[in-house]
This record gives structure tokens, sequence and C-alpha cells, in this order.
């Protein structure tokens, strides 16, 4: 299959100031293969999610791949290129990672909550969103919901993190994240859990090693599970009614007047509890940008599962906040599939699926590790049947742990600094965690690595060289862009530089998508650059290219 050639026009590194965007000019464009007779036909319109058909020939799935656009709010998340993650919960006073679903409520006493410390800390790493974890794997809610006793509710103080969390954020100018663990240990059935825990302990005198969610049972073992059994215990599906009102519901008069909307679902116990949760925190604590939900299990190695309507979910979150993105949602945002916060050096926001992405999580056709994930090849697969705007978060954790410990150490600035350029400067937003420590408050290391590497950050990528005064420049970052508002196009490239009057090619690359920094080998002094797109699969769009210099003072 012919690709198409495009050279884009010299930049000049004019010594005015101005930052001029790179506009594409096609030469010797090579037309995709024409679709044979008989195959679909029809204009390919622009759309965030398209099906492909079985009548597509694979230049009409190529067309159609090069067709996929962002939604409101994806184009608005990729934008928003750092979010601070915030892991603060049960295990911070328990001192776990995983809990396990038992502990007492009392345990989570924390002295203050100082969420506008919180807020200063992220803004100074250059984070233009949060994400609060309101229930993790051990199923501790952080706002007092109507629905468990497993939460703030029964905590010293009841203090609401969540209100004081969205409004600090929303002081401070930040958007707004909100992580709802599907999996509940809370929620585990309790007769099960105690048969489990006696597994565990012929597990353990046999000499067998434990994974953590079994220690961390063992170590609770003669607690049950603070919850009411509804995580995969088997109940009946049934029509509900979302919300599902309590006794002395104070959301009683505006549910029946309509001021609140209400839903009608079938769903088993489980998803009733998950979905009642989601409505409370929309419409107690909305809009909301982001909604992460977690794929991790603790127990599906240990026979208990519970299957989610995820599609009812999703219709719910649209009809309540129509332009919050969804971690591992139908055109949404997706795990990049390490914790390591580095993207792929070849990264795809258009992404192929063997299944509607609207009725599962997640849903790459191949392994979210793998390097490959949008290629021409995986496109044109024989098992995919859609096509998606889909990008890559990268998430990471300052520490060691995703919960703070107090014997673990933060990043420095310049590791801060390399996952800023593999994950933003590769097509990828940083999703950075930053837990807070027992007493409320982002520890003093935390709060300075995060102030130097912000510093750093807004000195190299806050200006362009080119904004200092009369070229030629020095540069050894150069970082380009696409217009994603026109979808994903560019396949392989390189960026050429005049140098004493002799153009140098000086770094290349595949993908780019929203932005992709590149790092030169040594520092270069130009009078004018050029960006050429090699292999596209449709026109490109680039948006501006700028130069960067890292050891400017």
């Amino acid at each position: 299959m012919a690709r198409r050639t495009h050279v884009l026009s010299a930049l000049a590194l004019a010594a005015a100031a101005a930052l001029i965007p790179v506009t594409a000019t096609a030469q010797q464009s090579a037309p995709a293969p024409s679709a044979p007779a008989g195959t679909c036909r029809g204009p390919v319109k622009p759309a965030s999610q398209m099906t492909v058909e079985a009548c597509d020939s694979p230049a009409r799935i190529i067309e159609k791949a090069a067709n996929i656009v962002p939604t409101t709010g994806q184009l608005a998340w990729q934008q928003r290129e750092i979010t601070a993650f915030t892991h603060f919960g049960m295990n911070t006073f328990t001192g776990r990672e995983w809990g396990s679903g038992t502990e007492d409520e009392k345990l989570f006493a924390p002295g203050s909550i100082d969420a506008d410390q919180w807020m200063r800390a992220y803004k100074a790493a250059g984070a233009e969103q949060v994400m609060l974890t309101v229930k993790h794997h051990d199923g501790f809610v952080l706002y007092p919901s109507r629905y468990t006793d497993h939460s703030v509710a029964l905590s010293p103080g009841s203090p609401d993190v969540v209100a004081a969390y969205v409004k600090a954020a929303r002081k401070a100018g930040l958007k707004v994240g909100l992580y709802l663990s599907p999996s509940d240990g809370a929620e585990l059935p309790h007769a099960w859990h105690a048969d489990w825990v006696e597994q565990i302990r012929a597990k353990q005198a046999e000499g067998k090693t434990l994974s953590l969610p079994e220690r961390m049972a063992l170590e609770d073992g003669d607690r049950a599970p603070a919850g009411q059994g509804r995580f995969g215990n088997g109940s009946a599906v049934t029509e509900r009614t979302i919300p599902t009102l309590v006794p002395g519901d104070d959301r009683a008069a505006r549910v029946k007047s309509g001021k609140l909307p209400s839903f009608t679902v079938r769903a088993d116990d489980y998803d009733a509890y998950y979905l009642n949760q989601l409505y409370e925190i929309f419409t107690q604590y909305g809009p909301v940008e982001e909604l992460w939900l977690d794929g991790a299990n603790p127990w599906s190695g240990s026979g208990i599962t519970q299957k989610y309507d995820v599609e009812q979910w999703f219709d719910m979150v649209g009809a309540l906040s129509p332009n919050t993105v969804v971690f591992q949602g139908p055109q949404g945002v997706r795990w990049v599939g390490n914790e390591n916060g580095t993207a792929r050096e070849t990264e795809w926001s258009v992404t192929p699926h063997t299944t509607d992405p609207w009725t599962g999580l997640g849903g790459l056709p191949n392994d979210s590790t793998d390097t490959d994930i949008g290629s021409r090849a995986r496109l044109l697969g024989p098992d995919v049947n859609y096509l998606q705007w889909y990008p890559a978060e990268a998430d990471v954790s300052n520490r060691p742990g995703w919960f703070y410990h107090e014997d673990e150490q933060p990043k420095t600035a310049a590791q801060l600094m390399d996952l800023y350029e593999k994950s933003v400067g590769r097509n990828a937003s940083l999703l950075l965690n930053v837990p807070p420590a027992p007493d409320g408050r982002i520890a003093g290391a935390d709060m300075a690595s995060l102030t130097a590497f912000g510093a750093g950050l807004r000195r190299i990528y806050g200006t362009d060289v080119r904004e200092r005064g009369p070229g030629p420049y020095t540069f050894d970052r150069v970082a380009v862009r696409e217009d994603i508002r026109h979808g994903q196009r560019v396949e392989r490239f390189a960026v050429e530089a005049e140098v004493d009057g002799v153009w140098q090619r000086i770094a290349e690359g595949t993908t780019i998508g929203h932005e992709r920094i590149l790092p030169l080998p040594e520092a270069v002094t130009a009078s004018a650059v050029r960006v050429k797109v090699l292999e596209s699969r449709a026109k490109p769009h680039l948006g501006a290219t700028t130069m960067h210099l890292t050891g400017t003072p």
C-alpha cells in the first residue's frame, strides 16, 4: 500500500519572537488505492469512534483511522499535560499498598487535611489537573456515602475529604479527576471471605508463598469485610432506580421534582451500589473532568469475581457530566502499559478494538503493554471491529509506593524532567502521584523536588529560544506537534536545521500526536529549521514547532 509523503515548508528562525505554526504542503502525494468494486463507499467523516465494516478495504480502514478525532473532553484533557495523583486513604494510616477491606474506620485519623497545601505542591510542579482516590481497592470511601458504613462517616471528625479536595482544587484553578475503584474488598461476601482466610492459613502452614492480598487478609483474618457482601455475591439482576433513596434521604424532594435526575437500570447488588456511588460523586462534587476506573482485582485469582455492566456506568456518567473522560472508558483515555511514567517511542492515540469500547473496560485487541498498539498492521488485523481516539496516560508515583511511607524518598527534579520528556514528550499525559502523609500534608522533600521540577519545566519549555532575541539560535530540544483536532496522521518525520548555510538532519521520529519532544545529542546553532513528514496516513496538519535549550541559566 502506497504511503503519502509530504514536505513541510521551511520554518525560518526569524528575529521576530512570534511562534509560527508549521503548515503542511503536499508534494508528490501518492493517492491511496481506490476501493475495489462492491466494497464500502461514500465519504469518511471525522468521528471519535468508527466501526470497521466487513466490506471496508484496507485503504478505507486506514482512511477511517486518519479521520478518528478527539471528543471535546479528550481534546481539553490532552492539553492538560500533567495531572497530580493523590493516593490518600486507609492505606496511609496502615502502611499498606493494598488494604483488606476489613480495617476499622477509626484507623483513618488525619490530624488535619491541608488540601490547599496539596494544591500548592501540585501547581508548583506544573499540574493542571488533580486526581483523588475516592475509594481504593479496600473499599474505604473518602466521603460520607449513604450506601456503606465503611467511610469517613465513622472516622474521627468525619472529614469529607472529597469535598475539601474539590474545593481546594477549584480555588487553585485546577481541573478535577476522581478515582473510584470498581474492585471493593469491603464488599467481599462474608462466608466466602471466612473460607478464604482458612485456605490462606493452610497454604501458609504448607510453606507456600502468599500473595500480597493474601498476606493482608491473613493479618486481619479475625475481622469480617466491613461492607454488606455485595461484590461477586451472585445476586440477581433486577430493575432498580438510581439514586436508590435511603430512609430520611435529603435528596428525596429534589429527585421527585426532577431537580435531580433519576435512572432506571438493570443491575445486581454490587452494580447498583457502584452506580449509586457514581451518582453521589457526580451530583455532589461535579463537574468532574476525569473518572478513573482501575482495572485491578486483588481477589480474581482466589475465586471471586464481579461482572460489571459498564455500559450503564458510561451512560450515566455521560448524562451527568458529558465532557468527563473516563480512564479505560469509551472515547476516554487508556493506560500507557506500565507504571514507570514512560510512553512508547511510537505512541498512537488512534487504537483498534475487537469489541465495542462501550461494553468493557480497556478493550485493546493486543495487550496494552505491547510495543505496537496502533500501526497499520494492527489496524488491519482480522479481529479489528472498531477504531477510536484513545490517548495514553502514563502513571507513576513520586515515591516507590503509591501511598505515603515514611521510609521512602521522592524522585529528584532531574528524574521528573526525564519522565516529562518521555511521557508528555511522546504523546501521552503524565499522571504523577504525590501522596500526602498521615499528618494531612505533602512532605517537605516532595515539595522541594516538585518545586525544582516545575521551575525547570517553565525555564526550558515555557518559552521558545526564538523569543530571546535575534538569531541564529542555539537549542538542544525540538518539540513538534500535530493539530489533533484533525486527528493523528504522521507515521514518520524528520527535523532538519540550516547550519552555516547547509541543511542537516538533526532528529527524526515516528508518531507525533499532541506533542513530540526530540532531545538532540548535542546543542545545535541554526538560522532555520524545517520538518519533513516522510510517511502519513493522510494530509498532515501540524501545530507549532518550538526549540528549547536545557542549559539556559
